[in-house]
């Protein structure tokens, strides 16, 4: 799965914007860089490495040698990367930053709201795109991980610097309240908890019951 990388997880949704809601959308964007207290929810969520939505107008895309698009619409790209499953991370959006996920999207197309939580999912799912190459420097670390590691680190620097010193004591006690400290930041990282099998499958079952009953997942961005 190529938008997995160790215990990471990248995340690209774009969905379309009538131009007139353009502007409106750009004033809630700015409104919200302004007052950060509106993300307080996203900003609790320790799973979430990167979180940003874009603008990106008509006349905006990148010219790579290709016939520019005839579109007739405006586009807010989401993009994010993130630990744990698709599930957990969109569970923990909606529950941490309802309201706030409402006024980001406030302008796409058919956007169904963040509660109830299963529209907004399909939502999310039919216009997510996959990342075709994800990088990722550290694929068996977390971001808790890698804080933990960067915890250690400076313990260890402080404790260079008592045993350099000599004294025998001194550096006994430090160690003792070094590790006292970083009882919490010892542990091993860990399996990676996300992208597993299971979750793919379930992903592929429920698109499967959905065309069953009639619902097909198509990209609403046209």
């Amino acid at each position: 799965m190529s938008n997995i990388a160790g215990k990471a997880y990248a995340m690209n949704v774009l969905t379309p914007v009538p131009p007139w809601r353009t502007p409106i959308q750009m004033i809630i964007f700015m409104a919200v860089r302004a007052m950060p207290d509106r993300l307080r929810g996203l900003l609790g969520l320790k799973l979430i490495h990167f979180a940003r939505w874009v603008m990106i107008r008509r006349d905006q895309w990148p010219d790579l040698g290709q016939p520019r698009p005839a579109l007739n619409n405006d586009y807010v790209l989401f993009i994010s990367n993130f630990n744990g499953t698709w599930d957990q991370y969109i569970d923990a959006f909606a529950d941490g930053l309802p309201g706030g996920l409402d006024l980001l999207w406030w302008g796409s197309t058919k956007y169904p709201h963040s509660i109830p939580i299963s529209v907004f999912k399909d939502y999310i799912t039919a216009n997510q795109i996959d990342t075709n190459y994800y990088y990722n420097a550290t694929p068996g670390a977390a971001q808790r991980d890698i804080k933990a590691a960067l915890r250690v680190r400076e313990e260890i620097l402080a404790l260079a610097q008592v045993h350099a010193a000599g004294d025998v004591a001194a550096f006994a006690a430090a160690y003792r309240a070094a590790f006292a400290r970083l009882a919490n930041s010892l542990a091993a990282p860990g399996f990676a908890p996300v992208a597993s099998v299971a979750t793919y499958k379930a992903d592929l079952a429920r698109r499967d019951y959905s065309e069953l009953i009639g619902e097909p997942r198509e990209a609403q961005h046209a």
